[in-house]
Parts: C-alpha cells; sequence; structure tokens
C-alpha cells in the first residue's frame, strides 16, 4: 500500500471471460481503490490468457502514472480498448498489472460465483436487522405505505433502508416497471413506479425477488427511495437526503 493509491493483495481465485472465452485466471488479484465507493480488480500481467493488442494511446493519473492502453483479443472476440497494462511508468503498486474494463468483459467469477457490477469491498458490510420502528411512506401527501415491522438494511458508508412487507404497502397504488439494477452484494432489484392521481412516480421503489444470500432477510420486501418520497420515522418527518439516487 503507498500513502496516495489503497491496495491490498486479494486471497479470492479471479477470472474473467469474454465470448465464453477465459480472458484472465489469476489466484494473486490486487484490489485498487481508485476512488473510495469500491475497488477494482487489477492482474498480474502472467495471468492474462487473452492477446493485449496495444491501441498507441496512454492512459495518466497522478496516482498510478502511465499505462498503455490495449484491446483484448481472444479466440474471435475483442473487446477494444478494455485493458490498461500498466508498465515502467507506473506506481510501484501498480507495475506489472493489468486493469480489464469490468463492463467490457461478459462475465466476472470469484472463486466459482459470478459477481455483478464490480468486486465485492472487503471492507462493506450489510446488516440486515428486524425492527418495529413505525414508518410511513407519503408520495404526494399520499400515505402509500405504513409498516411497524420493517427489516432496516445497514450498509457500510451508505443510508439505512428501511424494507417493508407487501402486505404494509399500498400495491394498488404500484405499477411494475421493467427497470432492472444489480448488485454485487444484494442481487438484482425489480422497480416498481408510484401512480398518485394523474402522476406516475417512476421506479420509487424496488423489490429484491431472488437476493444473494447473505441478503436473504430482504426477500420480496418493498424499500422506497427516501430521496424521492417523504418519510416519517417514529413520528418525526425525516428530511429528504441528497445522494446520487436524489
Amino acid at each position: 500500500m503507498t500513502d496516495a493509491l489503497k491496495t491490498e493483495t486479494g486471497q479470492k481465485r479471479v477470472r474473467a471471460y469474454l465470448g465464453g472465452q477465459l480472458v484472465a485466471d489469476t489466484r494473486r488479484p490486487v484490489l485498487v481503490w481508485e476512488h473510495p465507493y469500491y475497488p477494482a480488480y487489477y492482474l498480474p500481467t502472467g495471468d492474462i490468457h487473452a492477446e493485449l493488442t496495444p491501441t498507441g494511446a496512454v492512459d495518466r493519473t497522478d496516482e498510478r502514472g502511465e499505462a498503455a492502453v490495449c484491446d483484448v483479443v481472444v479466440g474471435a472476440h475483442t473487446a477494444s480498448a478494455a485493458a490498461l497494462r500498466y508498465g515502467d511508468g507506473a506506481d510501484d503498486a501498480v507495475r506489472g498489472l493489468v486493469r480489464l474494463d469490468w463492463h467490457a468483459m461478459d462475465q466476472w467469477f470469484e472463486e466459482d460465483e459470478p459477481v455483478a457490477v464490480h468486486p465485492r469491498d472487503p471492507y462493506k458490510r450489510i446488516d440486515v436487522l428486524a425492527s418495529s420502528r413505525h414508518v410511513v411512506v407519503q408520495v404526494d401527501g399520499v400515505v402509500v405505505a405504513e409498516s411497524r415491522q420493517p427489516r432496516i438494511l445497514f450498509e457500510t458508508s451508505l443510508l439505512p433502508r428501511h424494507y417493508l412487507p407487501l402486505t404494509d404497502v399500498r400495491m394498488d397504488l404500484l405499477r411494475p416497471s421493467d427497470h432492472r439494477t444489480h448488485c454485487p452484494y444484494k442481487g438484482t432489484a425489480h422497480y416498481w413506479h408510484v401512480a398518485v392521481g394523474d402522476q406516475l412516480h417512476e421506479n420509487v421503489v424496488w423489490t429484491y425477488p431472488a437476493p444473494l444470500p447473505e441478503s436473504q432477510k430482504i426477500t420480496g420486501l418493498a424499500c422506497f427511495y427516501d430521496e424521492r418520497v417523504d418519510v416519517t420515522l417514529d413520528g418525526e418527518p425525516r428530511p429528504r437526503p441528497h445522494t446520487p439516487f436524489s
């Protein structure tokens, strides 16, 4: 680890695939925190099974130094500019490593389990706790949910989220949405709109019909964006938080 760049050698076997072909297979991944939210995987050059073809472009950052931008070629498949190869001009912490564009790969595995969105942060924790707190959710002044049996999800560095039984939600006001999001800790979220009067509030509530094992306690429960609805907790109105989801 350096003062300017947080890195840590991981203990998981990590693999990446493109077009069904193995691109990388390592037991020596390096986690690099390019920003505070979650790490990226940097992989030893010797554990890359694809051809890395330099594009001639160079990526430079103050923290990591210089990297050659490369196309990733494996079999008949090419991911353009999908790899950064760190050589002599790089910081000591990442020299000799390759950063693959996460979303340019078709599939990533940690050990034998697929992982989506980004690598799991070893310092991220999720706790789902049963509660008897009184939660009231309003949209445009209309109560759309009220519960005294929420499950509260506490996730490191993020706001607590209140997951409510569907029996405590005005399902007659919900309209299904095709929107989906993916979380490496919770799984795939399915969204709903809320219809109040002639207003449709899009994608303000979600459920996890089949969450990942570590988040099973929120199976089938509904959660609202506190940023976009009005929430009262134990009789006290809560201000709408300002987050990227506002």
